[in-house]
């Protein structure tokens, strides 16, 4: 075996999709390897007698090269079929990188003919060259985009499982999708066998590219080291230094997709989906964790996992009397996305209102740098989208609160205990390891945080006697839009879903109602409001716009509502209904909604009413204090 050989093209000829003709499953029978080199010198004899039998020459090197050249070259013939380019001269397996090992395709019988006895390299061979090494199999991941190979079968009637991965070659890489299956894979079989020495066999066709391109990720997100502290174990007669060759992996002309050129010129929206999707038992099980941290009991049946994220309810006459009874802090209400951020030793998932995760590429390490990274980490947020002058659009997540820190959940800390944990347990860690990386990287930083889709921060929350100023003079100076404030209790609880002591108020001329618009028999309009997940139709409420067709079956977001007339004069189509609609309260929150439009409180209002709560002493004292403390600590 040429172990000088540099790495050839992939060339899975035939998509994954399609199957196998005349496939036939073999019956196992476990050799020695003596007795396999025994069995492929007498096919080889049998062979060449067969070559022979016209002129009775004895077989010589010419005929075995010539041998060689044909069964490269030839297509198929009957049950003969061609070999990958350059398979041959490949090595079967490397060395293992803990239990993974990496090798080239393993080939079933159907390749024989084309294969020289003594170059064949089959799923029986792997397992007894393992097992004569002492390892046992318990996995095989097939990255190979093609299902010519091999039967799965040869893997599944010995008990060792075989995951299909299939990814493209030929100037492509294995999508981030694709990595994440096969992280996920990988860990959970690590995790069943974690009382086991049990390896994973992973192959594309050479086993170069595809294959090194998944175990370096995998290693990379699992194991606290970087590119450049990895020693690579090779081979001592292994040259490196020949030419690379690029993959070619399909025949469908289909090259994969590039960066484009322009990928950063790209008009950054709050609708943009963000992150790579996961393996559904990976986000299931992030569900069940989410619902344990917060105390929730997951549904029974076939009903779905909601969004567990708070939310708050619309300030009205009745619960702005709540600033008088309880202590409370205030902040801007942002215009951006919702969403909730679940940190893991493998990986950063954001969690949108249809609670689905997608993985971001982010890094968050732990207070203590030399202990790692975070790991069950759940907070909550938004996205905004900032406006900077003379650079442009730049996502920010502008993180508010903390739900569990490291697997242990903190919902039933104060608000105030919360809001310290998420900046000097989150923030602040992340904020010195990139500028430590920055200062001691020198052009050759081990992680790029400028590469991240969007950058972190804590939001920041003031003094109620501070609300005149953050309408007058903060608001007003964003970089991202802003459509009122909210009022969050100090020594509150997170409080999962509706949270009545959660308020906000927004600018009047921008309070809204969503609700399903559609039109019934005799062109009625039928606004429907949703509430334990069925539609409630509003009663008397109609609509008044153009275009009234295209609305059907929409989410209407209707802002300046006429409660009296019950006519929405002023509507936006959501292109996320699911997003909208898709809690159990949503019936309960449009109607704080409509009861807020309908007592109009304005801002003039609002200030009046603040300026008379921070005189009462629960207020005036706490705030001396805490101004006097942030003093002393100056």
């Amino acid at each position: 075996m040429d172990l000088n050989a540099s790495p050839l093209p992939e060339e899975d000829e035939q998509p994954y999709a399609e199957k196998l003709e005349g496939e036939v499953m073999h019956e196992e029978i476990i050799e020695s390897a003596v007795a396999t080199m025994r069995r492929e010198r007498e096919e080889r004899r049998q062979k060449l007698k067969r070559e022979n039998h016209d002129d009775g020459h004895r077989y010589s090197q010419q005929a075995r090269n010539s041998y060689m050249s044909q069964s490269r070259n030839t297509r198929h013939h009957g049950r003969v079929k061609e070999l990958p380019q350059g398979w041959i001269d490949c090595p079967s397996f490397g060395q293992n990188i803990g239990l993974i090992i990496p090798s080239k395709v393993p080939l079933d019988e159907t390749f024989n003919e084309s294969v020289p006895p003594g170059k064949r390299y089959s799923s029986k061979q792997v397992i007894n060259k393992l097992r004569s090494q002492g390892r046992e199999l318990g996995l095989v991941i097939d990255l190979t985009n093609t299902r010519r190979y091999y039967s799965p079968f040869e893997w599944t009637k010995l008990g060792i499982k075989h995951a299909k991965i299939p990814c493209k070659g030929r100037d492509s890489v294995p999508d981030n999708e694709s990595v994440n299956m096969f992280v996920h894979e990988v860990l959970q079989f690590l995790f069943r066998h974690r009382h086991s020495k049990r390896y994973i066999l992973v192959h594309c066709t050479h086993g170069h590219n595809r294959t090194g391109f998944m175990i370096i990720h995998f290693l990379m997100r699992t194991q606290r080291i970087h590119v450049a502290e990895v020693e690579w174990k090779r081979s001592s007669d292994l040259d490196l230094n020949g030419e690379a060759v690029q993959d070619d992996d399909d025949e469908d002309g289909d090259t994969g997709i590039g960066l484009s050129a322009d990928m950063d010129n790209k008009v950054l929206t709050n609708d943009d989906v963000l992150g790579d999707a996961i393996p559904f038992d990976q986000q299931d099980t992030m569900r069940h964790l989410c619902y344990q941290f917060l105390d929730l009991i997951p549904p029974t049946g076939r009903a779905n996992l909601q969004f567990p994220g708070s939310h708050p309810v619309s300030l009205n006459r009745d619960n702005l009397q709540l600033l008088r009874q309880r202590y409370y802090y205030a902040t801007w209400k942002a215009d951006g996305t919702r969403y909730m951020m679940f940190i893991t030793s493998t990986g950063c998932y954001l969690i949108d209102r249809n609670f689905c995760f997608r993985r971001v590429q982010m890094r968050f390490p732990l207070k203590n740098a030399a202990e790692g990274f975070h790991n069950d980490t759940l907070i909550d947020g938004e996205m905004i989208i900032d406006e900077i002058p003379d650079v442009g659009r730049k996502r920010r997540y502008l993180a508010y609160d903390l739900v569990a820190l490291n697997h242990c959940s903190v919902m039933k800390l104060p608000f105030s205990e919360r809001w310290k944990l998420l900046e000097e347990e989150v923030i602040r860690p992340r904020n010195y390891d990139r500028k430590q990386l920055e200062f001691e990287g020198k052009g050759h930083p081990i992680y790029r945080y400028d590469m991240e889709p969007f950058s972190v921060r804590r939001k920041d929350f003031w003094f109620l006697s501070t609300v005149t100023k953050l309408l007058k003079e903060f608001i007003p100076r964003l970089s991202h839009e802003a459509d009122g404030l909210i009022f969050q209790g100090w020594d509150d609880p997170y409080i999962p879903r509706t949270h009545e002591g959660l308020l906000k108020w927004k600018y009047p001329e921008m309070n809204s109602v969503d609700f399903l618009f559609e039109i019934g028999s005799e062109n009625h309009q039928l606004l429907f409001l949703y509430e334990r997940g069925k539609k409630k139709l509003m009663d008397g409420a109609r609509v008044s716009f153009s275009g009234i067709k295209k609305l059907k079956g929409s989410v209407v977001v209707a802002s300046n509502v006429t409660v009296a007339a019950a006519i929405f004069p002023h509507i936006q189509r959501s292109e996320d209904a699911n997003s909208l609609l898709n809690t159990g309260t949503h019936s309960q929150q449009q109607s704080l909604v409509m009861r807020s439009i309908k007592d109009n409180i304005t801002e003039e209002v609002l200030l009046n009413e603040i300026a008379e709560i921070v005189l009462l002493p629960m207020y005036s004292d706490r705030i001396q204090r805490a101004q006097q403390l942030q003093h002393r600590q100056r």
